[in-house]
């Protein structure tokens, strides 16, 4: 009998991406189909996406540049949260306000030349601010998402202690 599991350390993900925008002609034409998009991953609520609204999408769904950023700075949080944890930092708030800067290339492509990330987090205690600071650097390097990208993630932190 074959051993199919992953590798040691090796993990695999899968989910289902379901074109729903064909409005009845297909892709006979460019403005004939809606970006309309579900996502899928078996256990967990669909995610409706489509593209960004400049790219004929609908603005009231997740479109890929948003998921990117989104798993960026999700990411990074969780990576934080587990090298605070090991640092001794205690982390009673966190709020990410992220961007990231896409540039079309003229030629129907682009890419992503930046992310800020923004973290603003409040720690238990002044006496953990230091650590809670060094602690970016260390998710950094931990986060796989970030880790996975050519472009850079870039953090603008600010950590201050609960009142």
């Amino acid at each position: 009998m074959a051993d199919h599991r992953a590798p040691l350390g090796e993990h695999r993900y899968a989910l289902t991406s379901t074109w729903t925008g064909n409005t009845g002609a297909g892709t006979s034409g460019y403005r004939d189909y809606r970006r309309d998009v579900t996502l899928e991953v078996q256990g967990k609520p669909e995610i409706l996406a489509s593209s960004d609204k400049p790219f004929r999408g609908d603005p009231a769904r997740w479109n890929p540049e948003d998921l990117l950023l989104a798993s960026l700075s999700e990411c990074h949080l969780l990576s934080y949260l587990h090298a605070c944890v090991t640092a001794g930092v205690v982390v009673v708030s966190y709020r990410d306000d992220a961007s990231g800067v896409m540039r079309e290339n003229g030629a129907g492509g682009g890419a992503f030349v930046e992310v800020v990330l923004r973290p603003q987090v409040v720690v238990a205690d002044a006496s953990m601010i230091e650590a809670a600071e060094r602690a970016h650097a260390q998710a950094n390097e931990w986060c796989f998402i970030a880790n996975s990208v050519n472009f850079p993630v870039r953090h603008q932190a600010t950590v201050t202690a609960q009142a």
